[in-house]
C-alpha cells in the first residue's frame, strides 16, 4: 500500500487554504492526533499528518496485525532481501521546478528556526557502502536545505566524501510507505542496505519486493514516493535550529551542512508528508524500530518474552516495558539489564509477567504497585544516555537509569497476585 493510497480510509479533510509559515497546521493535528489529515491547500498543494500515529493504522498499512509490528520488523532485519527495480517509476511522473518555498512545508511551532521537512528519507551512497536514513531539514532558500547530521551513518559518509573533496550525492523521498519509514529508522551496521530491510517487510506483507527506480545520480529510491529532491551535501554550513524534538522541547541551534537540491521529481497528484514534532507519529517510526532489538537481546537472557514496548508517556524513546515468564529468580533484573544494553537511549524500563497487558497503561502500573516493593528497583547511575532527554546531565552528558522487577517472586502464593475473575466461579 502506498503512502497515497492509504490516505482514503477514514481521512479528515481540510480544504480551505493554509499558509505554512502559520502554525496552523500543527493546531491542527493536535486537536487529534488519533485522526489522519488531509490538507488539500498548502501553497496550493496536498500534504497529510497524523498518518501513522497509531500502531493500528501502521499495521493495517502494512497489512500485518498490530501486536506483529515487532516481529516484522525483527524479520526483515535479519532476513532482508533484494529491491525490484523497475521501469519509469512513479516518482519521476513530473519533473517540477525546484522551488522548495513553494512547497507545503510548514513552520510547526513559533520558536522554530523556519519551516521544516520532517518526514524526509535520505538516500545515499558512497564507496560502496548504502544508507537510508531520517533527517530533519530546514529550508533555507529556494534550491537549500539546512540538514541536521548527527554522528551516524550519514554524518560518516558526508565526511567520507568531504576528505576526498567530494560533495556527497543524495536523494530525498517523501511521501513513503510505513515499511520504508521504519526500516530508514532502524539501527542497523554501516553500510547497510535498509531498503532490503523495507522491502523484506514489503515481501512478507504484501507479497512482493519493494519496487524502487533510478535517479539522474544513479540512486535507486523507493518507486512509491511522492515527492524525490536530488542534490548534494555541499561544504557549506548554516544555522539549523531550534528544533522540537521528540520530548517536545527545543533542540538546540547548531551549524549544519547544506543540502543543494538540482532535480525534484513527483507522482502524479502527490500528497506530502507531514510528521508532526513530538506527535504520534514521531513517536512510533522512531521508537518501533527500537523495540525489535530490545526483544533480541532481552530473549538471550530471559528465553521467554512475551511482548516489549516503548511507552508513548515516554516519547516512545525513554521508557519502556518488557513482559516476560521467568523461568527463575532474578529473571526480572537479567531482562531489565538486556533491556537497556537493547536500546542505550532508554532511562527507566518495567519488566512484568505474561498475564500484564504492556499497552494498558493502568495494567502496568497496577502491576508495579501490587507485585513489588521498592527495594526491587534497580538503580544504575552515571551511564550515557539519550541526548534528547532534556534532564541529562549538561556536564558529564551521563543519565541515571532506573529498572522496576514488578513480577511475582516466584517463592510466594501467585493467587495472591492475581485480579479475581467472575469466570473462576463458574
Amino acid at each position: 500500500m502506498s503512502f497515497r493510497d492509504f490516505l482514503g480510509e477514514k481521512v479528515c479533510t481540510v480544504k480551505y487554504g493554509i499558509d505554512p509559515a502559520s502554525v496552523e497546521i500543527t493546531e491542527t493535528l493536535l486537536e487529534d492526533q488519533n485522526t489522519t489529515v488531509l490538507f488539500e491547500n498548502v501553497n496550493g498543494k496536498k500534504a497529510a499528518g497524523n498518518v501513522f500515529s497509531t500502531r493500528k493504522k501502521m499495521a493495517d498499512a502494512m497489512n500485518i496485525s498490530p501486536d506483529g509490528i515487532v516481529g516484522h520488523i525483527l524479520h526483515a532485519i535479519d532476513s532482508p532481501c533484494d529491491v525490484s527495480l523497475i521501469e519509469g517509476p512513479e516518482f519521476r511522473n513530473v519533473s517540477l521546478k525546484t522551488d522548495l518555498i513553494s512547497l507545503p512545508v510548514p513552520l510547526y511551532y513559533p520558536g522554530d528556526g523556519g519551516r521544516y521537512i520532517t518526514a524526509g528519507v535520505i538516500i545515499a551512497e558512497y564507496n560502496g557502502k548504502k544508507n537510508v536514513s531520517f533527517h530533519r531539514m530546514m529550508v533555507a532558500g529556494r534550491d537549500k536545505l539546512a540538514v541536521r547530521l548527527v554522528p551516524r551513518h550519514l554524518f560518516t559518509m558526508y565526511n567520507e566524501a568531504k576528505k576526498d573533496g567530494k560533495e556527497l550525492d543524495i536523494s530525498i523521498c517523501i511521501g513513503l510507505p510505513p515499511e520504508v519509514l521504519l526500516a530508514a529508522a532502524v539501527s542497523a551496521d554501516y553500510g547497510t542496505d535498509e531498503l532490503r530491510i523495507a522491502s523484506s517487510m514489503f515481501m512478507k506483507g504484501h507479497g512482493r519486493p519493494l519496487d524502487v527506480g533510478k535517479c539522474d545520480n544513479g540512486l535507486l529510491v523507493p518507486s512509491l514516493s511522492d515527492y524525490v529532491f536530488e542534490g548534494k551535501i555541499t561544504f557549506e554550513t548554516v544555522s539549523e535550529g531550534p528544533f522540537v524534538d521528540i520530548t517536545g522541547t527545543y533542540d538546540t541551534v547548531r551549524e549544519q551542512p547544506v543540502i543543494r537540491i538540482e532535480k525534484t521529481w513527483s507522482c502524479k497528484d502527490p500528497v506530502f508528508h507531514l510528521l508532526l514534532p513530538g506527535g504520534y507519529d514521531h513517536f512510533l517510526l522512531m521508537g518501533l524500530p527500537r523495540e525489535p532489538m530490545i526483544l533480541k537481546t532481552v530473549r538471550q537472557v530471559v528465553p521467554r518474552v512475551k511482548a516489549v514496548r516503548l511507552t508513548e508517556g515516554g516519547c516512545c524513546w525513554l521508557n519502556g516495558v518488557v513482559s516476560i515468564a521467568k523461568n527463575k529468580e532474578g529473571d526480572g533484573v537479567n531482562a531489565i539489564l538486556a533491556a537497556f544494553t537493547g536500546h542505550p537511549s532508554m532511562k527507566q524500563v518495567i519488566v512484568v509477567d505474561d498475564d500484564i497487558d504492556i499497552f494498558n497503561d493502568r495494567e502496568v502500573e497496577w502491576a508495579v504497585s501490587t507485585r513489588m516493593q521498592g527495594d526491587r528497583i534497580i538503580k544504575i547511575p552515571g551511564v550515557a544516555g539519550s541526548s534528547l532527554d532534556p534532564s541529562i546531565d549538561e556536564h558529564s552528558k551521563t543519565t541515571y537509569k532506573v529498572g522496576y522487577d514488578a513480577t511475582v517472586p516466584l517463592d510466594k502464593d501467585r493467587s495472591l497476585f492475581e485480579k479475581a475473575r467472575i469466570s473462576d466461579h463458574r
